[in-house]
């Protein structure tokens, strides 16, 4: 038991480098499915710019006092991309990364947007199957980036 908890709560087997940089990678690009979304459905650049915020702005709830804020929600969607970028590193296995990466994406969309973010009006008014595809895409982006080979 103790093996098991050192080796993948307490250990991170990834290179320390390598998960900065996939956490960085997929906190930016994983909210091009529900931007790429809002593009399609608003028709514009503006209405996917003014989506960006929107959802940003929402995430900004989570945290007291509860009201929507831009630069709150950049902090707050930084520091949950932190906190699961970590745990991926600890917990997706070396094999089939990516496929993993992205199921344990989706896992992590099911819990924080499905069941915890709906308690939220701003965060329950964004699109639910955009937001799970950007928790998809997180996570595949992550294993992508921290699991690449050394060219």
């Amino acid at each position: 038991m103790l093996t098991w908890w050192r080796r993948y709560v307490c250990g991170v087997r990834r290179d320390r480098q390598r998960v900065t940089e996939a956490i960085a990678v997929a906190a930016m690009f994983s909210g091009l499915p529900s931007t790429l979304h809002a593009l399609r459905t608003g028709g514009s650049f503006r209405s996917a710019i003014r989506y960006v915020y929107n959802a940003t702005c929402a995430v900004g709830t989570l945290v007291p006092p509860g009201r929507p804020a831009f630069v709150r929600g950049a902090i707050v969607h930084l520091g949950i991309s932190v906190a699961f970028g970590e745990a991926l590193a600890r917990m997706l296995p070396e094999r089939r990364s990516v496929v993993w990466g992205a199921a344990a994406g989706l896992a992590i969309g099911l819990i924080n947007v499905g069941m915890i973010g709906r308690r939220f009006p701003a965060i329950r008014a964004l699109p639910l199957l955009p937001q799970l595809a950007d928790n998809v895409a997180f996570g595949l982006l992550f294993a992508a980036v921290a699991d690449r080979r050394h060219e």
